[in-house]
């Protein structure tokens, strides 16, 4: 009895209070009934996809601009993926061109929530209803972001959540998150993250929950290990993974929710000095913001109208770099551009606006809550001089 009352209060490293204290503040911050933490933003991807059915043959709409991951468990279960091209203000996909990609195999919309500025989730919610789709929604840039009062993840039928070291909040290094605000998804999501083995075993009188709190019920109590301790049955036709979050990085993601609210202050107000640096610099386009959307600015997007520049957003990035110090990057090529996708046969010249997007207007800018207002003078400063220097040495030539 000692022994088992040790075991009892032993202190466990995974799945323990910490995941379940940290999900409780989760559901609670990002507005959705239920919030699973687990090993990165991919799991909870491929965990909505399972739950949303999908299979071989069916197709799944998502913007051309995105991450590979995105699609890489559609396209290993042989799914087809359906790209709709993007609004050139937001960068995010554009429901009206969601509308068009409809057929009779569309199982799912997924939509990404590109630098931390949320889709237009009411068109889109509307088109799944009229078809009975299921929504995903991408929230890995936008931890914080909203939509007309409500927070990214709580719209869709799943929200997936990164907390890689890069994003908004982190969980030392990895983790991610899944949301649902269905209760007849939550015991699915519970079990895919951990190999299907939280069953009721109504034939030998069992009933395990592998929570935080193991506990059994049992015919005879003092033959608690018989059969087993555990069964593994598949849920919906899908075999659980090895999904689980540990608790150190459940206590640091408890830390990291408490500032999420000061961290988002600060990107917003970074971004927003940004903007206000930039206003007037001739072919140089800023941010766009709705009015009814709070941007979280996990990444800065400066746009080159190369019409209006009189040079090339590639030349841009150049002088930038070489002559003013200042490195950005690009996010993201447009998917059917990758080898994989192209040998599989996927249009290369679909979805222009996305393309265009990538190759001649966009770049990121640094972006993170320590900048300070010198970092951020600088970078507007050395954007200003750029876009003059091509301006002169185009009108030179």
């Amino acid at each position: 009895n000692r022994l088992a009352a040790v075991s009892g209060r032993a202190t466990k490293l995974t799945l323990g209070r910490k995941v379940t204290e940290a999900e409780e503040a989760a559901a609670k911050y990002f507005g959705s009934k239920y919030a699973c933490f687990l090993t990165n933003w991919t799991a909870g991807m491929e965990i909505g996809y399972k739950l949303a059915g999908l299979k071989a043959g069916d197709e799944v709409i998502m913007p051309a601009v995105t991450f590979i991951a995105t699609m890489a468990y559609p396209l290993s279960i042989g799914a087809k993926i359906v790209f709709a091209d993007i609004d050139p203000r937001t960068f995010n996909i554009d429901p009206a061109e969601v509308a068009k990609k409809i057929t009779n195999k569309t199982k799912a919309i997924y939509v990404v929530h590109y630098a931390g500025l949320m889709v237009d989730m009411d068109p889109i919610m509307e088109i799944a209803r009229k078809h009975g789709l299921k929504v995903l929604e991408d929230c890995a840039h936008a931890t914080g972001a909203s939509y007309k009062g409500r927070m990214a993840g709580s719209i869709g039928d799943f929200g997936a959540f990164s907390f890689h070291s890069l994003k908004n909040i982190t969980t030392c290094g990895e983790g991610g998150m899944i949301t649902t605000n269905h209760d007849e998804y939550c015991h699915g999501i519970q079990n895919l993250r951990c190999m299907s083995n939280n069953h009721s075993w109504g034939e030998q009188g069992s009933e395990w929950d592998f929570g935080d709190k193991i506990h059994c019920r049992k015919t005879s109590p003092l033959e608690y290990w018989m059969p087993a301790h555990f069964d593994v049955i598949p849920h919906n036709g899908h075999w659980g993974s090895n999904y689980r979050m540990n608790e150190i990085q459940a206590a640091v993601g408890c830390c990291q929710l408490d500032k999420l609210e000061m961290l988002t202050a600060k990107r917003r107000e970074i971004g927003h000095k940004i903007t206000a640096g930039l206003q007037g610099v001739e072919g140089i386009e800023t941010v766009y913001e709705p009015e009814d959307c709070q941007h979280v600015f996990h990444l800065y997007t400066v746009c080159v109208n190369e019409k209006v520049l009189g040079g090339s957003r590639d030349e841009f990035m150049r002088v930038l770099y070489e002559e003013e110090g200042i490195q950005t990057i690009l996010h993201y090529q447009p998917t059917f551009h990758f080898t994989g996708l192209r040998r599989m046969g996927y249009d290369p010249n679909q979805c222009p606006v996305a393309s265009e997007f990538f190759y001649k207007r966009e770049t990121n800018l640094p972006m993170h809550p320590r900048l300070t207002d010198d970092d951020i003078n600088m970078m507007v400063e050395g954007i200003r001089n750029a876009s003059a220097k091509l301006r002169k040495r185009h009108c030179k030539a």
